[in-house]
């Protein structure tokens, strides 16, 4: 039996869903952080349980040909990046396998069937510097000094930010130039413990298509001392286009509140994805990876395979990305989404793009949509898009799919564990038939996938 602190060497031969290494010793399992398939390893034990223990990683004795040097020297304690130390092929390959697995274990899928039904990962051409967004949240160092950047994981502790390779260029410029506004003026910074101090987060946008820079600070208070100063010299970075306060006073680790002050610009920037144009305020959702995001919307609408004449309903819309692609090709497309800003956004880019058979309800997917059917027989849906939170699908939504019956639903998931649950409801009485689907890298580096599927009635 191994206890803590023994040194122990082994070999890693596969890895968790959440990337930590997975080696036996004697038989015994062992979860190692940092650790790749392939590696022969030391490791020291941090936790040793009846049936499983976890290491830490001391020494890569022989690398496996799969490890890859991280190109952000703050990757292991920062954790955001849980597959820096693969190679980029070796994480497509983890990700196929983790969907895979999920399909299998979880929605009780036949391997011959998902194997017959998998397309291949829609990998990226450069893994690197692909976010458009950042929350970063601000914090003191150990003297006392206002800092910033991500949380190491499993902790409250923050890491600073410092040339992260996975934002877009020009994020660490904004981030230095706020924190020297915040130390010249000795600005507090907000302690979770006593709900006092002024700056909360630092949130950050950059719109890739226009050029276009969004900075919101969210502040615990109504007010940001000499707030024209700092928009004076924001102002100075080419493509700055708006910047506002989010006033969040609440005791809750909830990023944003709901509320902005605009200290400059029209309260919006304007993203592009294929011949569609968005306009994103702070409060709305988009995809951080605008490359990806334009192959993960063209696998949802080629599935969706839509002649024009289809009656489509995309459940939880977010700001109807997905429901305006989809409008270009439909008679008529509904969205639902529960934010209510997130529909106010929905409207807008209908109206920017010139869609007017785009229709927009605020409410809970799993009420609007069964409710709308029940009192519009003649208008049942023939493509359903769903696009739900990590959490998945409410089971109402899924009964009221299976009582309404449309033709074809296309599931785009970012959780394929809750993904293969709602499958395996939408398939246990047979009315529906997995068809095929297509994983989606949009965000490299991390153990994080997407998913697009297509379910067809039988």
């Amino acid at each position: 039996m191994l206890n803590k602190n023994d040194q122990i060497v082994l070999t890693v031969t596969d890895m968790t869903e959440n990337g930590e290494g997975i080696g036996h010793f004697e038989g015994y399992p062992l979860f190692v952080k940092d650790a790749v398939i392939g590696d022969t390893v030391r490791a020291i034990v941090t936790k040793a349980g009846r049936t499983y223990g976890f290491a830490h990683l001391a020494e890569v004795i022989t690398p496996s040909p799969d490890r890859a040097v991280p190109r952000c020297p703050m990757a292991a304690p920062c954790g955001g990046c849980q597959l820096q130390a693969l190679s980029y092929p070796a994480q497509l390959a983890f990700k196929e396998n983790k969907v895979r697995q999920h399909l299998i274990r979880l929605g009780g899928f036949d391997a011959a069937l998902i194997e017959a039904c998998a397309e291949p990962i829609l990998g990226m051409e450069e893994p690197w510097h692909y976010r458009n967004k950042a929350q970063i949240p601000f914090g003191l160092d150990k003297n006392g000094r206002i800092t910033a950047g991500y949380y190491a994981g499993r902790s409250h502790r923050i890491v600073p930010m410092n040339g992260c390779a996975l934002n877009q260029p020009g994020f660490d410029g904004i981030l230095s130039l706020v924190l020297r506004f915040a130390e010249e003026l000795r600005l507090s910074v907000y302690d979770e413990e006593s709900g006092r101090g002024l700056l909360r987060h630092l949130l950050i946008r950059h719109a890739k298509g226009s050029g276009d820079w969004m900075v919101c600070l969210v502040i615990n208070g109504r007010k940001l001392p000499h707030s024209g100063e700092l928009v004076r010299r924001l102002r100075d970075i080419p493509g700055m286009r708006d910047i506002s306060l989010c006033i969040n006073t609440a005791r809750t680790n909830v990023i944003l509140g709901q509320e902005l002050i605009s200290l400059y610009g029209p309260g919006h920037i304007t993203e592009s994805v294929g011949t569609l144009q968005f306009k994103l305020s702070p409060l709305a959702f988009f995809q951080v990876n605008p490359a990806q995001t334009e192959k993960l919307y063209a696998k949802a609408l080629e599935y969706a395979a839509l002649s024009g004449r289809e009656n489509v309903w995309d459940l939880y819309c977010g700001t109807g990305t997905i429901s305006l692609f989809l409008a270009q090709h439909a008679a008529r497309v509904r969205g639902v989404e529960i934010v209510a800003p997130a529909i106010e956004n929905a409207k807008a880019n209908a109206t920017l793009n010139g869609i007017s058979h785009a229709e927009f309800f605020v409410g809970k997917s799993e009420e609007v949509f069964p409710a709308y059917c029940a009192a519009h027989p003649e208008e049942q849906p023939d493509v359903v898009v769903l696009d739900p939170p990590r959490a998945g699908c409410g089971e109402a939504l899924l009964k009221a799919l299976l009582a309404c019956q449309p033709q074809r639903i296309v599931y785009v998931s970012c959780n394929s564990a809750t993904l293969a649950r709602d499958l395996k409801l939408l398939t246990a009485d047979g009315a529906y038939r997995l068809e095929k689907f297509c994983p989606c890298d949009m965000f490299a580096q991390t153990v994080h996938v997407e998913t697009v599927v297509l379910m067809t009635k039988k």
